[in-house]
């Protein structure tokens, strides 16, 4: 699974409900699937927001959502917030587990993931299945996918494409008392070790688009991570922060604003205009007044699929918008959801789409029509012009598209797989300078022209290139293909945002945390734009300190008791000057897998409680047979606290698995099992 090819097999079909006409998408619902365990979700490389590989054995006892993602596409980050919800709503109950199979080569390597599980805010634990193991292994077909195990191992569900709360929630509702009242469901709290909270504290996080503003000496960053628009002069002295730094969508003065992943900017006069992206909004920022207000979008998704007619502004809902570009009373908008643009009449207050029929692909033509010759684009998420056309970042389709400003004329593509079949298009992308019809790029975000050369951020491939409109070629002039973080030579962690303003090239640097500066005028040499005076807002996390606990081997022979019954002796040695909290009582849980006789699968998986628990303790498992052997996990969930008080307290996990066999003829009275706590 190293080679595009074997990708695009795999995922040739994204499974993303598409519509050629106007069609408002109805309330999805998780389909059934047959009741049989979930496959293992083993053979992934590496595992984030998570100390140690889970097993679905680890979380018998809860429901399981896994989500099949890729953090390229616009469907899957627009699922994140509404599992984040779910989370939310059901902490004890519900975990999440991210499946992260790759589209893009830039997407396999577990410190990209990483950065966009920090970025994107993920809170439960991701494995990076680079070689699509586990996503083969459950029939995956496209992203994003969803599979809902039961607290008994069981699959019982499965939703293809964007999920939303509402969804969710209904089935969480129906399913959580029914098993509760069967006694599976193990209602104890999990935390996993979470990569956002070890993120270092920079003057900037993740900032997605630059906007630079020769004439009045300002650079307005789109500081994505912290939720904020920051201005600088050209020379990196903090001249603004509009923002509070956390997540929200208030109007009003600078210091009680808010913004959530803001991206592009548009400058005209003393408005700055903001996509603001999770927020499915468009923001005006008054800079004279230092107020902002919404234009645009209502909070809500749009679900809809197709072009959609204008409309008034600020009822209309709105998805994802990424990038925007003024001319006159024209605010044109990428958005991303749709994979549409759209065109907002600022002095009538009113949007609807002016490119793009709403199917994700790379296809040229008139610009919006009823029939199905309309263009087609695929997550446009970066916008640059010459006065006449609008050239498109079009990130998923790997291509830079030009769309007319004058709607007299057709989209055509400048870069990209659009001649190819329709199978092939959304999966061919490389690294290839030269000729334009030759030419290959990764996943580009943003770009910016000036003097007949388009800039790209050629996002994934690390680098700058620039595309020159004349000689119908295109060069990297900055950034090598491995990420880093150095001028000279020259090295990017996925650029995504540019801007061109007195022959310098500013570029949002977002996974390094930095905007950098190209002199085009200097034969391309580098800088880090040093920021003055910039601080990171307070706090920046939520802080989790338990994680979930090692898992300890055994293997043993043991004789069953008088009632056929498997006795466990457990002793938990805690922390000197530690006691465990009696109010809150010891739970265990057991299970097994594969087939086997030795027990009766009914008597497992269910939550026990131990009152009047000690650090010393017996447990009991029901026997079907008096001898055999077969694999046994016991997971314990237990509270203790510094000096027996109840000042500081945590929770604490051990898993004990092995095989167990049981003979009557054993020397061995019980299975004896110790964890020392650290």
């Amino acid at each position: 699974m190293h080679t595009s090819y074997r990708h695009r097999v795999f995922f040739a079909v994204l499974l993303v409900v598409v519509f050629t006409g106007l069609v408002e998408a109805r309330e999805p619902r998780l389909s059934s699937v047959r009741r049989e365990l979930a496959p293992p979700i083993s053979g992934g490389l590496d595992w984030i927001n998570s100390k140690q590989p889970l097993e679905m054995e680890d979380l018998r006892g809860k429901f399981v959502i896994l989500d099949f993602w890729t953090y390229c596409c616009i469907n899957c980050i627009q699922t994140l917030p509404e599992l984040k919800k779910l989370e939310k709503a059901y902490p004890n109950e519900l975990v999440v587990i991210g499946v992260h199979a790759p589209k893009f080569f830039g997407e396999r390597d577990t410190e990209n993931i990483r950065e966009a599980v920090v970025r994107y805010e993920v809170e439960h634990p991701v494995v990076n299945d680079a070689n699509t193991v586990i996503a083969k292994r459950y029939g995956v077909k496209g992203w994003p996918t969803l599979y809902v195990i039961d607290p008994q191992g069981y699959l019982v569900a499965t939703h293809y494409g964007e999920a939303t709360f509402n969804m969710l929630d209904s089935f969480m509702k129906r399913a959580i008392p029914r098993y509760r009242r069967n006694g599976v469901l193990d209602s104890t709290p999990l935390h996993f070790d979470l990569e956002i909270n070890k993120a270092p504290a920079t003057p900037l996080r993740y900032p997605g688009k630059v906007l630079a503003d020769r004439g009045s000496d300002r650079l307005f960053i789109a500081d994505s991570g912290y939720h904020r628009i920051v201005i600088t002069s050209l020379d990196g002295k903090l001249l603004e922060v509009i923002g509070t730094g956390q997540s929200g969508a208030g109007n009003g003065l600078y210091s009680d604003a808010s913004f959530s992943s803001p991206q592009g900017m548009a400058l005209q006069g003393n408005s700055l205009y903001v996509a603001d992206t999770n927020n499915h909004m468009i923001r005006r920022v008054d800079l004279k007044a230092r107020r902002v207000s919404t234009i645009a979008g209502t909070g809500e998704q749009l679900r809809q699929y197709g072009p959609v007619p204008a409309r008034r502004a600020k009822s209309q809902r709105l998805a994802s918008p990424w990038d925007l570009y003024i001319q006159g009373d024209n605010l044109f908008v990428a958005m991303a959801g749709v994979h549409q643009i759209w065109r907002m009449s600022l002095d009538r207050g009113r949007i609807g789409t002016y490119a793009g029929n709403g199917v994700e692909d790379i296809v040229d033509g008139p610009l919006v029509t009823r029939s199905n010759d309309s263009s087609s684009f695929a997550q446009p998420s970066g916008f640059a012009s010459d006065g006449q056309l609008l050239f498109v970042a079009d990130s998923e389709g790997s291509a830079i598209r030009a769309v007319p400003i004058s709607t007299n004329g057709q989209v055509v593509t400048v870069l990209g797989p659009n001649r190819l079949k329709k199978e092939m298009r959304l999966f061919t992308y490389g690294d290839r300078d030269g000729p334009l019809p030759a030419s290959l790029l990764q996943h580009p975000i943003g770009v910016a022209f000036s003097n007949n050369r388009i800039f790209v951020a050629d996002t994934y491939n690390n680098k700058i290139k620039a595309i020159d409109l004349r000689t119908r070629q295109i060069r990297t002039i900055a950034g090598t293909p491995a990420p880093g973080n150095e001028d000279s030579p020259a090295r990017f962690d996925e650029p995504a945002g540019l801007s061109f303003a007195g022959g310098k090239l500013y570029v949002a640097d977002t996974n390094n945390h930095a905007i950098r500066i190209i002199d085009i005028a200097d034969k391309g040499q580098v800088s880090t734009l040093e920021l003055q005076g910039l601080e990171p807002p307070q706090p920046v996390a939520e802080e989790r300190s338990v994680v979930l606990g090692p898992r300890i081997k055994f293997n043993r022979v043991v004789r069953p008791n008088r009632k056929n019954e498997l006795e466990v002796d457990v002793r938990l040695e805690l922390p000197s000057g530690s006691g465990l909290n009696r109010d809150l009582p010891i739970s265990y849980r057991t299970s097994t897998v594969g087939k086997q006789e030795l027990f009766n699968e009914k008597d497992l998986g269910k939550r026990v409680e131990i009152k009047d628990s000690k650090p010393t303790f017996r447990i009991r498992v029901p026997l079907q047979e008096e001898k055999g052997k077969a694999p046994l996990r016991i997971t314990i969930t237990f509270f203790y606290c510094e000096s027996e008080s109840k000042a500081i307290c945590k929770i604490g996990n051990v898993t004990f698995e092995g095989l167990i066999a049981v003979d009557s003829q054993a020397k061995q009275e019980s299975l004896q099992l110790a964890y020392q706590v650290k």
